[in-house]
């Protein structure tokens, strides 16, 4: 009976423990190191299936949503997370994952943050292509280029002048033609090259500019949910 007492005494200190704890899923976006600089936090992979469920048997009660798995395995459903905050858990959504959902899930009261949750929210985009990657499953980093990014660094290089808004419709329809795990500038850029869309020396220059000016909203999002969690942990 002593040994009993003794373990949901541990069990419960455990729990007032992890209450006070931030649980971010992370990853692809940004990396745990990165994270952890502007956001003291429990930092776990990008969230699937059950993870949530697993977190609030853990005492997790904040609980932020940057990367997710889509394809590889079971996404996160939209009923575990209205679970969690069922039972009391504030769970911040943007980026990847946590803006897709979080644009579904805001009338329950998830709170969503970022450029591509406003996107997903408004119906500026709608497929979970828009920011899916291919990762390397070791370390969770992306190997292929999300659409997002892709779309406001061609964009950016309209700007720039360094292609018409013509070559921008062309190389963006190129990039969502292309599978996501596939989807990369260098393959873009030759791609439209090939397709007789700009020349050999414009995509040589296309290249070095997405390269070297990228507009990652990705990330510029997940630190936003990073600051909207450090927000709420003050009060």
């Amino acid at each position: 009976m002593a040994d009993r007492t003794q373990k949901m005494k541990e069990d419960y200190e455990y729990c007032a423990s992890a209450c006070d704890k931030i649980l971010i899923f992370a990853g692809t976006s940004i990396s745990h190191e990165d994270a952890s600089k502007l956001l003291e936090a429990t930092y776990r992979p990008p969230v699937s299936r059950g993870d949530l469920d697993n977190a609030i048997r853990q005492g997790y009660r904040l609980i932020g949503i940057i990367d997710g798995i889509f394809y590889s395995q079971a996404a996160v459903a939209h009923r575990e997370i209205i679970r969690a905050m069922q039972e009391g858990a504030t769970v911040v959504g943007g980026c990847s994952m946590g803006a897709l959902r979080a644009s579904e899930l805001d009338v329950h009261g998830m709170i969503g943050v970022g450029k591509v949750y406003e996107w997903y929210r408004d119906g500026i985009i709608e497929d979970d292509d828009e920011v899916a990657v291919t990762t390397n499953p070791d370390t969770f980093k992306p190997v292929s280029s999300p659409m997002v990014n892709i779309r406001e660094t061609l964009k950016a290089a309209l700007d720039s002048d360094l292609i018409s808004y013509t070559e921008c419709k062309h190389l963006i329809e190129i990039a969502k033609n292309t599978h996501y795990t596939e989807r990369s500038y260098m393959g873009i850029t030759k791609e439209a090259y090939r397709g007789g869309i700009i020349s050999q020396e414009s995509s040589e220059a296309l290249l070095e500019f997405c390269i070297d000016h990228e507009c990652d909203v990705k990330r510029e999002d997940a630190l936003m949910v990073l600051e909207k969690i450090k927000m709420i942990s003050r009060g």
